[in-house]
Order: C-alpha cells, then sequence, then structure tokens
C-alpha cells in the first residue's frame, strides 16, 4: 500500500488527504439526512436568528482566515525569493558573511563588504569550465534606485533579450531595469550611497539608458546597470584595464583591478559549479550557492511559520469550542420549536439531522468566507512585501490551505453532532412545560 502511495503523483496525493478529510463529514451528513429534507426549517432558522447566525460566521471565518493566510504568505514568500536568485549559480566574495554577500549581490541590499583582489577575480574568470565571470560592483543610487556597475554578458545572463534597446557599449551607456526610474533614451547622474544618498555627488558623470530589461520578478527590476569601469572610475580608481582607450567588459588586468563586493560565476555544467565552490572557498575568497544560504534562511522562516501554525491551531481549536458552545445556546433557545416538532411525531433523527445542518450551514459559511478573506488578506500583505523588498510575491491557495480549512471544517461539523445529539435526545413535554 505504502509503494502505491508513494506511486501516485502529488496532485494525486493531495486530492486524496482533501478526500479522506472531508469523508467522515459527507458520510455523517448523508446518514443523518437520509430520508428527510429539513431544508425550509433550516432556512426559517437561520432568517429568524439571522444576527447571531453572523457573528458565528464572523467568528469561524476569522479563525480560518488567520491560517490562510499564514500558509499562503510563507509560501509565496518562499517562491519569490528562490525565484529571484534563479540566475544566480555561485557568488563569489571576499570572506565574511555569506547571508550578508547573497543579500547585497542578488537582492541588493546595502552592505559594507571587503572586495575580491585583481589576482583573485582573473583566477576566477581564467578558471577551467567557466562560461560567465562578471564582477558586481554597488554603492552608488539614482532616486533611490541602486546603480550596479557590472559587464554586458551579466545583463544577458540577468535578462536575456532586453526589452527594448541594446546593452551598453560605452562608459556613458546603461540598461534599466523594467521599474528603474530613467526609460529608455533618459538621462541621468548617479549619487552616492542608496540608504541616505548625497544627491549630485557625481554630478560631473551621467548616463544615457540605451537598453530596459524585462521584468524579472527581483529587486534588479529596479536597478541601473552601468559598466562597472565607469563606477571605478567615478570614484578615483583604475578601471581595470592597462591601455587608457580599452574596450569596457572583459578580460581585466589582474594589476589594474580595483577590486568587487562580489562576482558572479557561471559554469558549464553542475559538476563543475560544484568544483568551483570547493576551489574558491579559501582564505582570500568566500564561494556559496545562493540557493543554499536562501535555504537556509526558509528553515528559520518554516520555524517561525510552525510556531504561527500552532497559535493558528490553537485559536482554530478555541474557535470550535466557542461554536459550540454557542450552538448549545441557539438550541436551547430553539427548544420549544423542536419540542413542537417532535410532539407532531417528528422522528429524533430528524430533529438531530435539523440542529447538525443547522451547525453545518454556520460552519461552511465561515469556512468559504474565511478562505476568501484569508487570500485576500495574503495578497495585501504580499503587495505590502513587494513594494518593500521589490520582490515579486504571488500568493495562491493551495493544497496546504485547503488541508487545513477541510480539516477544521470537517472536526467542527463532527463535534457539531454533541449539542444535536443533546437536543434529540431531550423529551418534548419536559421543553413544551418551560
Amino acid at each position: 500500500m505504502r509503494d502505491l502511495w508513494l506511486s501516485l503523483p502529488a496532485a494525486a496525493q493531495d486530492a486524496s488527504i482533501l478526500a479522506g478529510l472531508l469523508a467522515p463529514t459527507l458520510l455523517l451528513g448523508a446518514a443523518l439526512l437520509r430520508g428527510y429534507a429539513p431544508r425550509p426549517l433550516l432556512v426559517g432558522l437561520l432568517r429568524r436568528h439571522a444576527g447571531i447566525n453572523a457573528i458565528f460566521v464572523a467568528l469561524i471565518a476569522a479563525s480560518v482566515a488567520l491560517g490562510t493566510a499564514v500558509l499562503s504568505q510563507e509560501r509565496a514568500l518562499r517562491e519569490g525569493t528562490a525565484r529571484a536568485a534563479d540566475p544566480f549559480d555561485l557568488i563569489v566574495a571576499a570572506p565574511g558573511s555569506e547571508v550578508t554577500a547573497m543579500l547585497a549581490a542578488v537582492y541588493l541590499q546595502p552592505a559594507d563588504m571587503p572586495l575580491l583582489d585583481g589576482p583573485t577575480y582573473d583566477a576566477i574568470a581564467t578558471a577551467e569550465r567557466v562560461r560567465l565571470a562578471a564582477p558586481v560592483a554597488f554603492g552608488d543610487s539614482h532616486e533611490g534606485a541602486p546603480v550596479v556597475g557590472t559587464t554586458a554578458p551579466f545583463v544577458a545572463h540577468l535578462a536575456g533579450d532586453l526589452a527594448a534597446g541594446r546593452p551598453f557599449e560605452t562608459r556613458a551607456e546603461a540598461v534599466a531595469g523594467a521599474l528603474a526610474p530613467a526609460g529608455l533614451g533618459k538621462t541621468f547622474s548617479p549619487a552616492h550611497g542608496v540608504v541616505d544618498p548625497q544627491e549630485g555627488a557625481h554630478g560631473d558623470l551621467s548616463y544615457t539608458v540605451v537598453g530596459v530589461m524585462p521584468p524579472t520578478g527581483s529587486p534588479w527590476d529596479r536597478a541601473l546597470l552601468v559598466p562597472v569601469e565607469s563606477v571605478w572610475t567615478v570614484h578615483g580608481l583604475a578601471d581595470g584595464h592597462a591601455e587608457a582607450d580599452a574596450p569596457i567588459g572583459p578580460p581585466f588586468d589582474p594589476a589594474f583591478f580595483p577590486g568587487t563586493p562580489a562576482a558572479l560565476v557561471v559554469a558549464d555544467s553542475l559538476g563543475a559549479t560544484y568544483q568551483l565552490r570547493a576551489r574558491f572557498t579559501t582564505e582570500r575568497s568566500m564561494a556559496f550557492f545562493p540557493g543554499a544560504v536562501l535555504f537556509r534562511l526558509h528553515g528559520i522562516l518554516g520555524d517561525v511559520s510552525r510556531v504561527m501554525s500552532a497559535l493558528t491551531l490553537a485559536t482554530q481549536v478555541l474557535v470550535a469550542a466557542g461554536v459550540l458552545t454557542g450552538l448549545a445556546l441557539l438550541v436551547r433557545l430553539i427548544r420549544e420549536r423542536l419540542a413542537l416538532l417532535r410532539a407532531l411525531g417528528a422522528p429524533r433523527r430528524f430533529v438531530m439531522a435539523l440542529c447538525w445542518s443547522y451547525a453545518g450551514a454556520l460552519i461552511g459559511a465561515g469556512t468559504v468566507l474565511g478562505l476568501g478573506l484569508g487570500w485576500l488578506a495574503a495578497r495585501a500583505l504580499s503587495a505590502a512585501l513587494t513594494a518593500r523588498t521589490e520582490v515579486a510575491l504571488d500568493p495562491s491557495l493551495g493544497w496546504a490551505e485547503l488541508h487545513l480549512v477541510a480539516g477544521f471544517a470537517s472536526a467542527a461539523s463532527l463535534l457539531a453532532v454533541l449539542p444535536a445529539l443533546a437536543a434529540a435526545s431531550r423529551t418534548a413535554a419536559a421543553d413544551l412545560r418551560r
């Protein structure tokens, strides 16, 4: 049986789990309602106590929405950050914090980092089986958007075919991200710094945007990419070339290479990438996979998510207990009507089916409403995080959310049998005398 289960596609397994969660409630409902049609009486009860019913539905919806939003947002954050890191196979930087280097090189977060020296970078760029090695120099900005010095091959690797224009070919040209504050044909001057730029610090230097990248769903969408030589020169450094009139881009002369905070490395195979990581993890350099660092960060996020899920589960248990208590009170409010039904000959199972259907209607309405509210909350939170981090987040409802909702609805519906059974077991004479 285990082998059969493992042989099923993931979607089939998830669908089977969902069906298993819902099956007990469906079977119970079929058994209670068999041969009965309590709908007219059910509609009357829902209408007569509409205000109280709305409170119960809202309580259930809030609990379900919280769990749905937590799960959906966590998955969106994982997928969005992983998608943004996809183009970065291997990062080599000076020894230090891998997390800091990844946040700076991949997500363009401001950071003070030591520099890779010329001989180290040359060893990386000329290493066997290296298909692309590109310096990534940051620290300047324009209207809050990072200005990043790099090479034209890096632009091609990051964005593929440009959405408009062409790659930069001179030191006074730039390629803009899809959301950058300078569009095609615009001219801008960079400022020194990113967090608190000093406007006009590099006023003697200007770039003209000659190309625009397609959207990447990453912070690079707001970046302005320029030749790394111009970034070095404007800071009073060598430009990486022995000749003053040398064309921009690789190869760089180690003797005139002023250093770079990080270098992107792309090898010709996965095996070569692992070999390069081992080779350049030395006293002078630190090579790491951004995906591996991101996996560790996701592990921390997963721990937080598990805590939130536990709190959500506890909330749902409390909500379920509150709903059951409320249903018991509602049953007491309508006990005279139920007693009248029994006096008119209604079987106990019919009374039980009516009360259970009443509870099921409230639970079902709250669950569906909570599922929708949770998705809307996740989208609102994702929009805020996207604006803050510039990592495109796209939350959606997945199997995890459906399993959570189905489990809650099924458990609450099964527990709703208790007040229904209590209502059906009361004697008509005792309730009619009250």
